[in-house]
């Protein structure tokens, strides 16, 4: 099996005695993230090495890390995972391979990662040391055959009151976080991974920027959270490449985690960025684009991704996901929001109307939906959540009328009763950032809006 810091210091080994691995090439051809190369045969995700001038010296050398993308006519397509300037013309570029001739790329997983902030490639990223006593594994992993997987039958207390009211989540679970910018999805974010019920959480921080990966850490999830967390950072000045990998490597953590037997909350920001990367990708080696410029390869890549998470066979664990998916100009019809919807198992849209107006967590409780609450709910409680949606819609549906003075008491009483409740219904879906609400406590507060009726 293939251990990729191992192999590296091998190959500097070789290349300082004056030897090199048979498997070398040379470039041929630099245009935009793409490089091409001839005289390697090797496959797909194959991670390579490019010799590179040091300081743009040529006497002095030195290697960047790279890795096979794509292939056509004879050349190789080579992405470098880091910047490549002192590139030469006819550069040597040597593939990375162990004794038994596999190419496969492994990364750190497990418990000595805890608390941890890592970068895509298992690196870490703290001032906390070099991680120690972590079994290595390749990212790749086999389907679970969905006839194999535990079905969802548990609700998961995710701390968040409008969520366990309102759209319960179930263990196992996948659930799509749909915002614009500046709608407070961090911070909501930041409150189900201090407070849910999770024996292990992994955060991928993919494509964001770099200043928020600290504020994520330090102001958002907090010391508490960060204990039980690993989190995999990947922002937007990294490589595309990075950026995808950072979030395999994020859901290959979680499926570590659960297949220890751990229930693992994943929590990624963002599926628009990974889909993005994707895009970048593709498009500079020739894929063409069908929808907004995204090629198919995107689109065949997310659900890949998502279907990892999600409960694993009785007896394991399970990995219950929230992904962020970024809505273009707050529009919900954009194709990765479209394709998302398609494959995850309910949405939570945030409302920069509610954000605007101070109310937290802003969720649009009328246009989100969790699929798999009917399932794990009881039938008083999913009763009392469509009453409490069917009052809050009524008002706001009138609420131009309520507020110009247009709305007379007494010919609707259906709309008498949610003029009369709002005010206790609004201030049921506010909670404080700084604040977890369990699931007996957001039982105790309906039953003091409804009454007995809980």
């Amino acid at each position: 099996m293939f251990d990729w810091q191992h192999s590296l210091g091998q190959f500097r080994q070789r290349v300082a005695a004056g030897t090199a691995y048979q498997q070398s090439g040379r470039v041929v051809r630099a245009s935009g993230l793409v490089l091409e190369a001839v005289g390697l045969k090797v496959p797909l995700g194959s991670a390579c090495q490019i010799e590179v001038a040091r300081d743009n010296q040529l006497e002095h050398k030195r290697y960047a890390e790279a890795e096979v993308v794509g292939f056509a006519n004879g050349r190789l397509y080579l992405m470098p995972l880091h910047e490549i300037s002192g590139l030469t013309p006819g550069a040597r570029v040597f593939a990375l391979t162990e004794d038994c001739g596999t190419h496969t790329r492994r990364f750190p997983v497990g418990d000595a990662l805890l608390g941890r902030v890592l970068d895509s490639s298992g690196d870490p990223l703290d001032d906390l040391g070099p991680l120690k006593g972590a079994p290595k594994v390749p990212l790749a992993t086999p389907a679970i055959n969905p006839l194999a997987r535990a079905p969802i039958e548990a609700p998961i207390d995710v701390g968040v009151r409008a969520i366990n009211a309102l759209l319960t989540v179930g263990r196992g679970q996948r659930m799509g976080l749909f915002a614009g910018s500046g709608v407070g999805k961090s911070v909501l974010l930041g409150m189900m991974a201090r407070f849910t019920a999770a024996d292990r959480i992994v955060v991928g921080l993919i494509g964001e920027r770099g200043r928020e990966v600290q504020d994520f850490i330090s102001n958002i999830l907090g010391a508490d959270g960060l204990k039980r967390s690993v989190v995999v950072a990947a922002p937007a000045d990294t490589s595309p490449l990075q950026r995808l990998q950072g979030a395999a490597y994020a859901t290959r953590l979680a499926e570590d985690f659960r297949d220890r037997g751990h229930n693992v909350l994943l929590i990624m920001d963002s599926l628009t960025r990974y889909a993005m990367a994707q895009r970048e990708i593709a498009l500079a080696i020739g894929e063409p684009p069908v929808t907004k410029g995204y090629p198919p390869s995107v689109f065949a890549k997310l659900p890949a991704l998502v279907e990892r998470a999600g409960n694993g066979p009785r007896g394991s664990g399970s990995i219950t996901a929230f992904y962020t998916v970024l809505t273009e100009g707050d529009d919900q019809q954009d194709p990765i929001g479209d394709s998302a919807r398609a494959i995850l198992d309910g949405h939570i849209v945030l409302s920069r109307t509610l954000a605007e107006a101070g109310h937290y967590p802003a969720i649009d409780i009328e246009a989100s939906i969790s699929r798999a609450m009917n399932a794990i709910v009881s039938k008083q409680q999913l009763d009392i959540a469509q009453h409490f949606k069917q009052l809050f819609s009524r008002y706001q549906r009138n609420r131009d009328l309520i507020s110009v003075g247009a709305y007379s008491p007494g010919g609707d009483p259906q709309l008498d009763l949610a003029v009369e409740m709002y005010p206790k219904l609004e201030s049921f879906l506010r909670q404080p950032f700084s604040e977890g609400a369990s699931v007996e406590q957001t039982e105790r507060g309906l039953a003091a809006i409804f009454g007995s009726a809980t």
